[in-house]
């Protein structure tokens, strides 16, 4: 008997349309104010179809802000492609994501008028978007090790450590630049990265 195949149909609407779409009523009336009929509407879909791929906005806003740490993350890894060493490519994909989400219009729309929604993630929980970080920290400290670039520690430990102090980065660096330059604070950090790391 011929096995039967579940092929997508031709009809169905990428989830990047409906990302898409759910960035844009973020960022204009914030996440509190986004709702799956709004974000259907913009995308020109029903809303049935938005709510068999995404049955709630948490989710939706979720699956958004892990595709956004995606994209982040995957170019700061080609940023620091040239970088001879497993070392210097961590420091330089560190310093490129936190440039990276310092002007992330998604980012800043969270931190500005809803700020609450990272409560969890900084007090209760680890979420995806953390997770992929902490993923790719932890195979650059292998890396690196590998190379003799980086001290020879608990890669796990070493990539947790380097995420606990990135992290406030993200989260506070608007007003930490409001009396001192970007890109001398990001010197500094990647000066201390570089120094914690070597053998």
């Amino acid at each position: 008997m011929a096995s039967i195949r579940h092929t997508p149909s031709p009809n169905r609407v990428a989830d990047d349309v409906l990302l898409d779409a759910a960035m844009e009523c973020v960022l204009a009336v914030g996440v509190r104010r986004t709702t799956l009929s709004d974000v259907a509407r913009t995308a020109g879909v029903s809303r049935m179809t938005l709510y068999r791929r995404f049955p709630d906005v948490r989710g939706m806003l979720s699956a958004l802000i892990t595709r956004e740490f995606g994209k982040v993350l995957a170019e700061a890894d080609r940023s620091a492609r040239d970088e001879p060493t497993a070392r210097g490519q961590l420091v330089v994909a560190s310093v490129h994501t936190i440039r990276a989400l310092a002007a992330n219009p998604l980012m800043h729309a969270v931190i500005e008028r809803d700020a609450e929604m990272l409560l969890p993630y900084i007090m209760e929980r680890i979420g995806t978007s953390q997770r992929m970080t902490e993923e790719f920290l932890r195979a650059q400290m292998a890396a690196g090790q590998r190379d003799g670039s980086i001290r020879v520690a608990d890669p796990a430990v070493q990539a947790r450590t380097v995420f606990l102090l990135l992290q406030p980065y993200v989260f506070a660096i608007r007003p930490s630049t409001s009396d001192l330059p970007l890109d001398d604070l990001l010197a500094e950090l990647a000066h201390l990265l570089d120094a914690a790391l070597r053998p």
